[in-house]
């Protein structure tokens, strides 16, 4: 079996509006985007070869990561995601390597490991989605459950295949009475992995309608048509949206000891 190559790339901006300087904010004492290449180098496997950059538009940032690795790349241009962003360095800096696969890695997921990205690209290598994502199920339709902010998938835990992401409550549960058992929904984690073709194809198509209107781009994604993969994963992964979420995470390191 022929090896297989993964680029991973890791949005990093830091003139963020609700939490300007995040990438160098420091958790535990190490800045939060340092955490975060340093997890993304971990991924190995015998089969797979993975390479791991940060992209970044700060000179801040650029300068922190070559005082520690080589693996930056600069994209200055002003678009409206990350997702655009890892689109240009990928056709600018790597495009040529013909990598199978390209995953988008925020750079405020510090807890996120590189064993879960190895689980993700053989999902995805073994499967025919053009893009695929994780999530992580929940038990009970609690508080966390109705936060707009938590953004839920509607999926096939039999094929893996994701239907619909929502900040609503989905799946709704029409009978009322508590299953402690069947009672469970998943959340979606904002990793995603990409087929090269798929995102050049996503980045140059508008924004849709439903993403529009929910503010989630992996609509515009279901919309075009494509389809997307969804892996669960057991592991704790909590972005840093807020400075105070600084402490929860440095709270979850700390057990991990």
């Amino acid at each position: 079996m022929s090896k297989k190559s993964v680029l991973i790339l890791i949005p990093a901006r830091f003139a963020s509006t609700r939490f300007p300087g995040k990438p160098l904010t420091l958790i535990a004492g190490k800045t939060m985007i340092a955490r975060v290449l340093e997890n993304c180098q971990t991924a190995s496997h015998p089969n797979i070869e993975f390479d791991s950059y940060v992209v970044t538009d700060s000179d801040e940032v650029e300068a922190h990561i070559k005082s520690f690795s080589q693996n930056v790349v600069r994209v200055d241009d002003d678009v409206i995601s990350g997702t655009l962003r890892i689109e240009l360095a990928y056709n600018r800096f790597f495009k040529a390597k013909n990598y199978d696969l390209v995953i988008n890695v925020q750079g405020d997921e510090p807890l996120l490991e590189g064993s879960d990205l190895v689980r993700l690209a053989e999902f995805h290598l073994s499967k025919p989605f053009e893009i695929s994502t994780l999530v992580k199920k929940q038990m009970g339709f609690d508080s966390f459950f109705h936060d707009v902010n938590k953004v839920k998938v509607a999926m096939s835990e039999t094929t893996g295949k994701a239907f619909y992401f929502s900040r609503a409550s989905i799946p709704f549960k029409r009978d009322s009475g508590i299953d402690p058992v069947g009672d469970y929904w998943f959340l979606h984690i904002g990793v995603y992995s990409y087929k090269p073709s798929a995102l050049s194809d996503f980045a140059k198509a508008p924004v849709s309608r439903l993403e529009d209107l929910e503010k989630l781009e992996q609509l515009r994604a279901l919309e075009m048509g494509m389809t997307i993969g969804a892996l669960e994963t057991k592991s704790t992964v909590m972005g840093v949206d807020h400075p105070e979420d600084v402490k929860k995470v440095e709270e979850v390191l700390n057990g991990r000891k």
